[in-house]
């Protein structure tokens, strides 16, 4: 018996939320990870040299798979996720977290699936409905005042990084996902990392830390999951989910990474995680499910 059309987009939007999930699951490590190499090596060398680590990898797998280069129509758009999810969120959340927690800086990914949404409307078209924008801005608006209540004891240029750095990996996430339609969702991120290949790899010479003697184990292992998962394997599943789930809805799975990465920061940092941070992040955690279910 052959599926109807209804129920083959049904089990691709499906496959869209799973690839989604996936990729929540794996980016949930980034900061915690982040935050361990930034103890031992300066944010920038681990910012390019994730890149670079990434980029070396991507290109390899291009190889291997014979994939013919971008059209020049694509250049803008790659340039655009470069900016916002290879340079410009590493770099900046790198920084920010010098200044604050990785447990902190987690809460502010709540915000992620509102700017993604935004974009999602502003870059490929998509129009969720009114109530979709009630539940992705109640989560924010919760992330925004837990901010602003914790900034009295906090450093403000940490939460002003991250800010900065969730609107451009908001900008990359929506323009990778509208690209991935035609060029598919690996092809994209791997694209965009060699595109920055020859900005990164003399940087990572430049910024290289002086004794690799002081860098301990930790620092480079968590370099290791943030060059390989959370710069490109990651970025497979998450591509490939928003393009077939919807940029706006599958994006709203963003609001559960605070909830996995306060668990990680707990566990490998021991970083104190208190009642607020966890009452906010399960705040967020109901409005990706009433965003979900009214994102079309």
């Amino acid at each position: 018996m052959k599926e109807t059309g209804t129920e083959l987009n049904k089990a691709h939007i499906s496959s869209g939320w799973l690839n989604g999930f996936i990729a929540v699951l794996i980016f949930s490590g980034s900061m915690p990870a982040t935050r361990l190499a930034v103890m031992d090596m300066s944010p920038i060398f681990v910012t390019v040299a994730r890149a670079t680590i990434a980029a070396l990898l991507a290109m390899g797998v291009l190889i291997v798979f014979g994939e013919k280069r971008p059209s020049s129509k694509h250049f803008i758009s790659l340039v655009i996720v470069a900016l916002g999810v290879v340079i410009g969120f590493p770099l900046l959340s790198a920084l920010a977290l010098q200044h604050i927690t990785s447990a902190h800086s987690l809460v502010f990914l709540g915000l992620l699936p509102m700017v993604t949404a935004a974009f999602a409307v502003l870059r490929g078209g998509e129009r969720p409905k009114p109530i979709f924008w009630f539940f992705s801005i109640l989560g924010s608006l919760l992330v925004i005042g837990y901010a602003i209540y914790q900034g009295i004891n906090a450093a403000p240029i940490g939460d002003i990084l991250m800010l900065l750095a969730i609107v451009l990996c908001g900008l990359g996430y929506a323009e990778g996902a509208k690209l991935s339609k035609t060029l598919g969702g690996w092809q994209v991120i791997s694209w965009a990392l060699v595109l920055s290949l020859p900005l990164m790899l003399p940087l990572m010479f430049i910024y290289q830390p002086v004794s690799f003697a002081e860098v301990g184990t930790a620092a480079w292992l968590s370099l290791a999951y943030i060059s390989l998962f959370s710069m490109f394997i990651g970025f497979i599943f998450w591509y490939r989910g928003l393009a077939q789930g919807g940029t706006a809805a599958v994006g709203q799975l963003q609001l559960l990474q605070p909830f996995f990465g306060l668990a990680l920061a707990t566990t490998l940092l021991h970083e104190k995680v208190s009642m607020g941070m966890l009452a906010i992040t399960m705040g967020v955690i109901l409005c990706v499910a009433g965003s979900k279910k009214f994102a079309k």
